[in-house]
């Protein structure tokens, strides 16, 4: 312990003030970030549907879930579904949201037919979803079930990743997934395979909102 207290006191010594540099922002610029993020993530193989307001998104989800037959449904408690009456709007569907029972959440995930989470950022270049987790947002619940929908509001859109680091002007989460399309994999001679280590689709529910 006396070397380690040594080489610690060493290190103290030499520390000097320093400013960080400023968060790199990209030079890129796209006209419609709605429509850039449509096409990349259509391209990652992910499925985007257009909602003209939160109520229309709403609508598409409910439709989405009965025409995937969804009986068993995990959301992590955020926005815009933590205030929703959820099994008065979908009685069919039996919910279970992230940190609000005692059962097995992970055993729930595992059992699940579809996963809901909204998003931190919707990243326009890539068609990337940022979903950070912490008390009442799992990330069981986007990488478990075999089906993920996300709900994202037009407001959450940015251009990439780096400009959305510089905008939020607070430190990044501590467990942040990227998310651009379904689960992929390949192997040694580029075979493509779709939902081996997560989610083999993924529906992005993007609707005008300005928060």
């Amino acid at each position: 312990m006396a070397d380690r207290d040594q080489i610690f006191t060493a290190l103290r010594q030499q520390m000097r003030p320093a400013d960080h540099p400023p968060a790199w922002q990209t030079r890129r610029r796209f006209d419609d970030l709605a429509e850039r993020f449509d096409a990349a993530l259509t391209a990652a193989h992910g499925e985007v549907l257009r909602a003209g307001s939160l109520d229309q998104a709403l609508e598409m989800l409910g439709q989405t879930l009965a025409d995937l037959g969804a009986q068993r449904v995990a959301i992590n408690a955020e926005p815009p579904l933590d205030g929703i009456d959820l099994a008065g709007r979908w009685p069919q569907i039996q919910w279970r949201v992230a940190g609000q029972q005692d059962d097995d959440l992970r055993a729930f995930c595992a059992a699940a037919d579809v996963g809901i989470t909204g998003v931190d950022a919707a990243l326009a270049e890539t068609g990337s979803l940022a979903v950070s987790s912490g008390p009442g947002r799992s990330r069981l619940v986007s990488l478990l079930p075999p089906i993920h929908i996300a709900l994202v509001p037009t407001a959450r859109l940015t251009s990439d990743l780096f400009t959305w680091t510089a905008e939020r002007g607070r430190a990044m989460p501590s467990s942040l997934t990227l998310i651009s399309g379904p689960s992929k994999t390949a192997d040694i001679e580029q075979t493509m395979a779709i939902g081996v280590h997560g989610p083999k689709k993924l529906v992005v529910i993007l609707y005008e909102s300005n928060t």
